[in-house]
């Protein structure tokens, strides 16, 4: 694993901050869709909503999972600067139904949202994360029963649905001192006869070929995209 020196992960924070290379912000507003309590509960199972960037809404077997939740203004440790959202989510917090099982891919401020998983911690039975990040969980004061962590290749299986953290090519921290304390990972999701893969925050690299050898093909493939 890669540690950063301070002067690389200095670069990489203005970079995310403030350099934002031309022709990544729409020209104008992005049409969204809103939705309801009321719309998902009526949706048929295997129903899946984009939320934004890596935050997707997964109904299986009855119930929600919901993938990198940030719900915030900006992507950043402060509120008043750094990267800010496209679109304002689809559906607010307090309108979700209650979440089986939040899954985490890392602790960048772009998936790892603390403001929304404090906001989503009283509807949230489980909190799936790589190691170490479920650490920031339980200092944020989620309950250390409700999170469960794991190294590539781990998992665990809720209700039916098998969840798979697996590999994936890049790097962590929230701060200028703890580059890449906590791991990441892309998951695999499995329901009956559904492969889903969601790819959390990686570069292409020949850990796909793995993960396809182990579990594919997939029938859906979760990639981030702008938000």
């Amino acid at each position: 694993m890669h540690k950063h020196s301070f002067g690389e992960t200095a670069r990489l924070w203005w970079a995310f901050m403030f350099d934002k290379p031309a022709g990544t912000v729409p020209r104008g507003p992005l049409p969204v869709r809103s939705l309801s309590r009321e719309a998902l509960l009526a949706a048929p199972d295997r129903t899946l909503y984009r939320l934004g960037h890596s935050t997707m809404l997964i109904k299986l077997g009855g119930a929600f999972y919901l993938t990198d939740p940030v719900f915030s203004e900006r992507a950043s440790p402060v509120q008043w600067a750094g990267p800010a959202r496209f679109h304002r989510p689809p559906i607010a917090i307090d309108e979700l139904p209650p979440i089986k099982a939040v899954i985490l891919s890392h602790d960048h401020y772009d998936h790892l949202d603390r403001a929304a998983v404090l906001a989503l911690a009283p509807k949230t039975e489980f909190f799936l994360t790589p190691l170490g990040v479920g650490n920031r969980l339980v200092d944020w004061g989620i309950d250390a029963a409700r999170v469960r962590q794991f190294d590539w290749w781990q998992g665990t299986e809720i209700d039916g649905v098998r969840f798979v953290a697996t590999p994936a090519q890049h790097f962590s921290g929230r701060s200028l001192n703890d580059g890449n304390a906590t791991l990441w990972a892309s998951w695999v999701i499995l329901h009956d006869s559904l492969r889903l893969f969601f790819s959390g925050d990686t570069g292409y690299f020949a850990g796909f070929k793995e993960i396809g050898a182990k579990y594919g093909p997939f029938d859906v493939t979760l990639l981030e995209t702008g938000a």
